[in-house]
């Protein structure tokens, strides 16, 4: 292991990345400087200029629309579907319900005696 070690060397060598350039043309002024983006003047908004949220009964219609629409999409059970996994639900839940109680009398006939044994 040691021998396989010794053959292995690193390259103590810089390497230099180079710098990404942008692929859209940047304009330039006449000194071959980039040209800066001014900032709007004000960035607040008039009211007048805002636009002005939809009301109360609109955004309800539009949920009850989108909820319809939906609706429509899912994948409803059949009948005998639904029937089917009622009744594997219902087995697995008399199954469990009797084992943990076999589980549990055991254990509580397991103490008592444990405890009878220790003169408790």
């Amino acid at each position: 292991m040691t021998e396989k070690l010794d053959d292995i060397t690193v390259s103590e060598e810089e390497r230099e990345f180079e710098a990404e350039t942008p692929s859209v043309d940047v304009p330039e002024n006449g000194d071959g400087e980039a040209l800066k983006k001014a900032k709007p003047a004000s960035t607040a908004r008039s009211a007048k200029q805002r636009p002005s949220a939809p009301g109360f009964f609109a955004r309800t219609g539009q949920f009850i629309r989108d909820t319809r629409a939906e609706m429509r999409r899912v994948s409803w059970p059949t009948a005998n579907e639904v029937k089917n996994t009622t009744i594997i639900t219902l087995i697995a839940v008399v199954f469990f319900a009797l084992y943990l109680f076999g589980i549990d009398r055991v254990w509580a006939y397991l103490i008592d005696h444990l405890r009878g044994w220790l003169g408790g």
